[in-house]
């Protein structure tokens, strides 16, 4: 029985080359050190949020869980890039082919969580606001517990098919990837054969995700808009307003630059423009969201001050 022989047109590629920013090495090391402060905020300011809302009992309520859980899935998100961003500024920018897709599933998967988390919050705030009267025996702790763990598990399904299906398509060279992260824009470029269907496959399951939850949050929020406009005090308004501008901060940012990036491959974006928008979901709506919830809401700033205050910093 003949075995056919692998192809000798492809050569197999182990590694990867992660261009990054490609400039003079003092703007990298400008560039190190601005990532480097940006990570090192993110951490500390979801590491905070955390461990404020589990340790004050008060704020075990399900607003409160589902932020807790966002902000430290923002922790992995930006853990899954940035750290090799910032060695590949100062020094060798390969990566492994193991390495790269590794990188790829769980950078989408965490990111598509994060889609999920924030549509579940949108509907939280809905039943919280429309439905006051049901809304404590409907949003049970364990409702929460079970919601954010299948947000999670729906997300790191989501593209694990196609991501398969990549990492068995024959890669013959060069292996240079003009990007900051291992992005399926730039890796198809470098995939010997054409492969139409999988691509397909990957910008519709962006799309629907994308797309799905963020008019799902839209939907909900509109709810929401004529309820806090048929309330009678200017009080209550102004707190249903304020809980939800934060959420809808949040969402705006985020979604707003992955638009650009999944829904639109048709707009032929420049390699500079993908590092530029994937760097800022990556790294600077994972900053702002806690500032955008701490600073507007009185009592995570009250949980804040606790915690930090039995450590001595303030």
């Amino acid at each position: 029985m003949n075995v056919s022989e692998p192809d000798s047109s492809f050569a197999l590629v182990r590694e990867f080359i992660l261009l990054g920013f490609s400039c003079e090495w003092k703007i990298q090391i400008l560039l190190f050190l601005l990532f480097t402060t940006t990570y090192a905020l993110t951490i500390t300011g979801n590491g905070a949020i955390v461990c404020a809302l589990w340790c004050d009992q008060r704020l075990h309520i399900p607003m409160y869980i589902f932020l807790g859980s966002f902000s430290f899935l923002e922790i992995c998100y930006v853990s899954s890039t940035v750290p090799k961003m910032l060695v590949n500024f100062l020094s060798d920018k390969t990566i492994s082919f193991a390495g790269c897709f590794l990188q790829f599933y769980f950078f989408f998967s965490l990111g598509t969580s994060e889609c999920f988390l924030l549509a579940i919050m949108a509907f939280d705030r809905y039943l919280a606001i429309c439905c006051p009267l049901h809304y404590p025996n409907i949003m049970t702790g364990h409702l929460c517990t079970k919601m954010v763990i299948t947000c999670w598990v729906c997300g790191f399904l989501w593209f694990l098919i196609p991501i398969v299906l990549i990492s068995r398509m024959p890669f013959c060279g060069p292996n240079i990837i003009d990007h900051v992260v291992c992005d399926p824009g730039p890796l198809f470029a470098l995939v010997c054969a054409s492969a139409p269907t999988i691509q397909l496959l990957c910008y519709t399951l962006s799309s629907l995700v994308i797309f799905g939850n963020f008019l799902f949050i839209l939907g909900s929020y509109t709810l929401v808009l004529l309820a806090v406009l048929s309330m009678p005090s200017a009080i209550g308004r102004h707190k249903a307003f304020s809980t939800c501008g934060s959420h809808l901060a949040v969402v705006s940012l985020f979604y707003g630059s992955l638009m650009v990036m999944y829904v639109s491959p048709g707009l032929g974006h420049s390699a500079r423009i993908q590092k530029v928008t994937t760097s800022f979901y990556a790294m600077v709506t994972p900053l702002f969201n806690p500032l955008i919830y701490s600073l507007r809401n009185k009592e995570i700033k009250a949980a804040l001050r606790k915690v930090l205050g039995s450590f001595n910093i303030i």
